[in-house]
């Protein structure tokens, strides 16, 4: 395992605790890795003190032949955010990393024991950059003597069976989406209009690099799309559903290997596909200078969202509190408009433009420590 020392992950006392009075303030350091990217931010209790986003350039990474070796090099330079920003690492009550690739598990907050270090570091479930968050967290949070969390990652699992069906016994449909910014903006939205989460319907589409679009009922998100695959509306970097027929003579046609072909619907397919650029804002440009082309691309896109919110609606019998268009490409508001002349009839739609991770895990992992909300066991 890369030399790595798992250490003790029994849980260990937040300071405050066990002398019967309440700590004045909590201090929480978030760790969300991305694949060229590694986003730090301190928390006291509710409020950011300080973040920085670390970019890293392939010439850094080009030596690290799986995501697991990249430990020790983020370490470092978690260390040195630190030191730059005069928080010593005693000082912290507890660590938070985004979530990566787990088993299905229910929504919350997950205390990193052996049992998730060991799935992490082996990948065992698929390896992706997230699954450095809570072996990160766990690294810190040692040092700290404290514990070390995840939040909401990408594989929680609340689908209905009967969402789950496809024409192919062997082909079960999987629940894994942006589950972190979409329970977020859901509980916000709840609040907003005086309700509790666990008793509102809501349609939510997290539209980034991948776009998901969950039905979320009472609580639980009941349907969703597996933006991980690519399944969904097609996105900036996925290529989302499509002719099924087409895909397998594409697959056996001789011209492409099986890594390719998955390259195609993740990572090279959507915009990267047919302008073979990722960047949004550039596809905006185009439409702006009148390229048609671009603008065929970018109707599309919207016309592909909607489709998949519009289909949450027979998900949920019609009874929709809101719908909720959140993530980066939310912030383009001709986009978002596209996208509610179609599905505004049925439900008011709330934008929540961008991610709120950070905030989020931080938020989440604060209630568990002030005892608000029950920290869960992954086993």
């Amino acid at each position: 395992m890369n030399g790595m020392v798992m250490g003790d992950t029994t849980r260990l006392e937040t300071p405050g605790e066990g002398n019967g009075q309440a700590p004045r303030m909590y201090r929480i350091l978030v760790i969300n890795p991305g694949s060229t990217s590694t986003k730090l931010s301190v928390f006291e209790d509710e409020l950011e003190l300080v973040q920085k986003t670390i970019s890293h350039v392939a010439e850094e990474l080009k030596d690290f032949k799986r995501i697991m070796d990249q430990t020790e090099f983020r370490l470092v330079l978690i260390r040195r955010f630190l030191d730059d920003h005069h928080v010593d690492i005693g000082s912290l009550s507890a660590a938070v990393g985004r979530g990566g690739l787990l088993k299905p598990i229910p929504s919350g907050v997950y205390r990193v024991n052996g049992s998730m270090l060991e799935d992490l570091l082996t990948c065992r479930f698929g390896e992706h950059a997230s699954n450095l968050g809570g072996i990160l967290a766990h690294r810190i949070a040692l040092e700290a003597g404290r514990n070390a969390f995840i939040v909401d990652p990408v594989v929680v699992d609340e689908m209905d069976d009967i969402a789950r069906i496809t024409g192919i016994p062997e082909l079960a449909r999987k629940s894994i989406y942006h589950a972190l910014n979409q329970k977020s903006v859901a509980r916000e939205v709840a609040r907003k209009i005086g309700k509790p989460y666990e008793k509102c319907n809501f349609i939510v589409a997290h539209m980034g690099g991948g776009i998901s679009v969950g039905a979320h009922r009472r609580g639980s998100v009941v349907d969703v799309n597996n933006a991980l695959d690519g399944d969904g509306p097609f996105a900036p970097e996925r290529a989302g559903g499509l002719p099924a027929g087409q895909l397998v003579a594409l697959c056996f046609s001789g011209q492409y290997s099986l890594v390719e072909m998955k390259q195609k619907l993740v990572g090279r397919g959507g915009l990267v596909a047919y302008r073979g650029s990722n960047n949004f804002a550039d596809l905006k440009k185009a439409v702006m200078l009148g390229d048609e082309k671009a603008q065929l691309l970018y109707e599309a896109m919207a016309y592909r969202v909607s489709k998949e919110i519009a289909m949450h609606g027979a998900t949920l019998k019609g009874d929709v509190d809101r719908i909720i268009l959140t993530g980066g490409l939310a912030g383009d508001e001709t986009f978002m408009e596209k996208i509610k002349e179609r599905i505004g009839f049925l439900a008011p739609v709330e934008v929540m433009p961008g991610e709120r991770e950070m905030t989020s895990l931080a938020h989440a992992v604060l209630a568990v420590l002030r005892k608000v909300e029950p920290e869960r066991e992954y086993s």
